[in-house]
This record gives C-alpha cells, sequence and structure tokens, in this order.
C-alpha cells in the first residue's frame, strides 16, 4: 500500500495507519533527511527477521534505529553529559551516533561491545511513526539487491510489494548521501563514516 503523507504536517489519521501495521509485525518504507528506509518497530523480533531477509543481511549487522529525541534516547542508550551536549547540537539531523546501548534494546539491536547506532532524523514523517508508537523504528536504506540507493517511494512500492506493508510518500528526500556516523563511545568521538551532517567539530 502507498500512502501519501504530508511531510511538514503529517497526518494523525495516516500515522496512526501505518503504526497499526507495525503493531501487526509490518514492514514499512518511509522517507528520512537523507534517504528512504525500511523499518519496523524495534521491539518486533518478527519483523526485524523480515528485514534481515529482504535486505539479505548478515543477523551479526545489527540495523539503526530511530529515535523521536534526546530525552527517548536516554531510554535506549547510557548518554554521557558529552553525548548530551554534542546530540543537543546536532539532532534532529543526518547523524547517526554510536552509543552504548540500555536494557531496553533487544540483543539482535546490538554489536558485540553491546553498542548501537541511533538516528533522531530531520523528518516530520519519522518523528511522528516513533512518537505514536512508542518504540524506536528500525532504520536501513531501501536498495535495490545490487545496493542502489532507491529514491521515488512508487519505484519502492513496485518493487517490494508485498513484503512491505506500507510505503509512504513523503515527498523526495534528500538525493545525496548517507547520514554520518559518528562514534562517541567513552566521550571519545570518532567519525567513522563522512556523510551528510558536518563532522569538522569531530576533527
Amino acid at each position: 500500500m502507498l500512502i501519501k503523507i504530508n511531510s511538514i504536517n503529517p497526518q494523525e489519521r495516516l500515522i496512526r495507519k501505518t503504526v497499526e501495521a507495525l503493531k501487526r509485525s509490518g514492514i514499512i518504507a518511509y522517507p528520512t533527511d537523507t534517504y528512504y528506509g525500511i523499518g519496523c518497530d524495534i521491539m518486533n523480533k518478527k519483523a526485524i527477521g523480515k528485514i534481515y531477509q529482504l535486505k539479505q543481511r548478515n543477523k551479526k549487522k545489527p540495523f539503526s534505529f530511530i529515535c523521536s529525541g534526546l530525552k527517548n534516547i536516554s531510554h535506549y542508550a547510557k548518554v554521557s553529559n558529552y553525548a548530551y551536549k554534542t546530540m543537543k547540537r546536532l539532532l534532529p539531523g543526518p547523524y547517526t551516533f554510536i552509543l552504548e546501548g540500555s536494557k531496553l534494546v533487544p540483543k539482535i539491536m546490538l554489536t558485540k561491545r553491546k553498542t548501537a547506532g541511533i538516528r533522531v532524523p530531520d523528518n516530520s514523517i519519522c518523528l511522528a511513526l516513533v512518537e505514536e508508537l512508542g518504540n524506536p523504528i528500525i532504520t536501513t536504506s531501501a536498495t535495490m539487491p545490487d545496493g542502489t540507493i532507491l529514491h521515488d517511494p512508487a519505484i519502492i512500492h513496485d518493487l517490494f510489494h508485498p513484503r512491505i506493508d506500507i510505503v509512504i510518500d513523503g515527498g523526495t528526500p534528500v538525493i545525496g548521501q548517507p547520514s554520518s556516523v559518528i562514534s562517541l563511545i567513552d566521550d571519545m568521538p570518532e567519525v567513522i563514516r563522512k556523510g551528510m551532517g558536518d563532522v569538522s567539530i569531530f576533527e
């Protein structure tokens, strides 16, 4: 199902409809501030399994997930004063921060070092989904099997139907780069990947 949601003022009825699908172990595709993402409720093992299958990804490689804001992040990760101040300056925005996960995060979503990649994209639709659901949502880019990034929701819908339950057309997101990935483990910032977000403060 392809549904059009206003990217500036997401319609509550459509957000609720999408969240109902997530609660039924559904998979969705949605816009972020970088690429279109594919995701599900991080508390739903069945749905997580479907995404690993869809992406043909090794289960030892956890996906990043989206939180609705700093307060929400502090439930799912250990946030030091330094990490809090750093993220407050940059979020919402095109960054993925690597932090030590809390006990609330399912084991499959953590690396061996018990770390997790967390995003708060500057996009009203995905933040509204997380708030309505009450849990973070997995985020992995919508790609072809060969890794080509897909930017058009109609193509995502045609390619993955019926394996994706709902594809949200939120207009075209930024066509360019993925998020910048920064590790804040032990308050020692390390740029893992330079992407859309400016990383000059960490260099």
